[in-house]
């Protein structure tokens, strides 16, 4: 008699190498420790086993680090050493073929990767694991084997700029699996830490009920957020009796306004609507509001629906029909946008 398949996450890092990297070096190596750390963690919380793969590339693509149990990792201070070109086509054709030889007997597999660059393709051309040395059939190629992966696998970029988004749009990658990071700083790296650790927690959370690959791991448009995911979520719908919804008529601060419409100002009890890119804190709770009904749905499974990990992260809002998402404020002179609602918890 057969048990209950296992979970089994094969989750790659392919991290850009090139001479531009030179100044973030010891960045990358402690982002991608924290990654494994939090694989950890998390597989054990969530009972899923995860087996890690690391490329390098720059010139060339090395894989560094190949299917390695997460809770075995070593840390990655001296297998990453940046110096050369951008061989990003190639290190992700290559990323891709390699892995899909991994055996998936025996399991619910699936796999997730994260390509991580700062800089434009200029090196695949010439490049020993590139299929070709044309440019244009380079983009085709992962255009291609984009399309015809499987259900069970999942392709993130993270880039620099616009036109790092749109090229790697042009090479097939869904919209909402691309990103785009500050490649300029330390601390633009630190963010594009906690934007993998969010996009794999959605990940992780998908997979524990039963979700086997996302083309919208950066996002929170309606793909993540509709009735079916908060149903499989477990999120709670509030008594109608217990909130109510004020609309934002000008600028003005959370409390102030709050009083200014009869209701008592506790801190914690009002959420304003996600309507820009905004860091969010680990201890702030998230309702969701359903558009047609104003049903309003919460608990900490909100948090775990939107893929937000315990730390600080930015979250942008996404376009979404049905659903609008609000975020506990815990300050009293929060400036409030106009023409949003207010949820007011009573």
């Amino acid at each position: 008699m057969s048990g209950k398949q296992n979970y089994i996450n094969h989750v790659a890092l392919v991290l850009d190498a090139s001479s531009s990297m030179s100044h973030l070096s010891g960045k990358v190596v402690e982002v991608a420790d924290q990654q494994i750390a939090y694989l950890a963690r998390r597989s054990q919380e969530l009972d899923q086993e995860t087996r890690v793969t690391v490329y390098v590339f720059a010139d060339k693509v090395e894989c560094v680090v190949y299917d390695k149990d997460v809770l075995r990792m070593p840390s990655l201070k001296q297998l990453y050493r940046a110096g050369g070109m951008t061989a990003l086509l190639a290190a992700t054709l290559k990323s891709q073929r390699e892995l899909a030889q991994t055996a998936q007997l025996y399991g619910d597999h699936s796999f997730l990767t994260f390509v991580l660059t700062d800089g434009q393709e200029n090196a695949s051309h010439r490049c020993p694991d590139a299929p070709s040395r044309s440019a244009r059939d380079l983009v085709q190629a992962v255009a291609t084997m984009i399309e015809t992966q499987q259900d069970n696998w999942t392709l993130a970029v993270l880039v620099p700029d616009q036109m790092g988004k749109r090229e790697a749009m042009q090479c097939g990658f869904p919209k909402d699996n691309i990103a785009i990071w500050d490649a300029t700083s330390t601390k633009g790296l630190e963010e594009a830490g906690k934007v993998i650790l969010k996009a794999t927690e959605t990940f992780m959370v998908g997979r524990s009920k039963g979700i086997r690959g996302s083309k919208a791991v950066f996002s929170t448009g309606a793909e993540v957020v509709n009735k079916e995911t908060i149903a499989a979520a477990g999120l709670t719908p509030v008594d109608p009796s217990q909130y109510e919804l004020v609309p934002v008529a000008r600028d003005a601060a959370i409390r102030e306004w709050v009083i200014e419409c009869g209701q008592d100002y506790r801190t914690g009890c009002a959420f304003y609507e996600l309507s820009k890119s905004e860091k969010i804190q680990a201890r702030k709770q998230i309702a969701v509001l359903e558009k047609k009904t104003d049903q309003v749905y919460t608990g900490p499974e909100a948090r775990a629906l939107l893929g937000l990990p315990n730390t600080e992260v930015r979250v942008k809002p996404d376009h979404n029909d049905d659903f609008t998402i609000f975020v506990q404020s815990t300050s009293v002179n929060r400036k409030l946008v106009p023409n949003t609602r207010l949820l007011v918890m009573v």
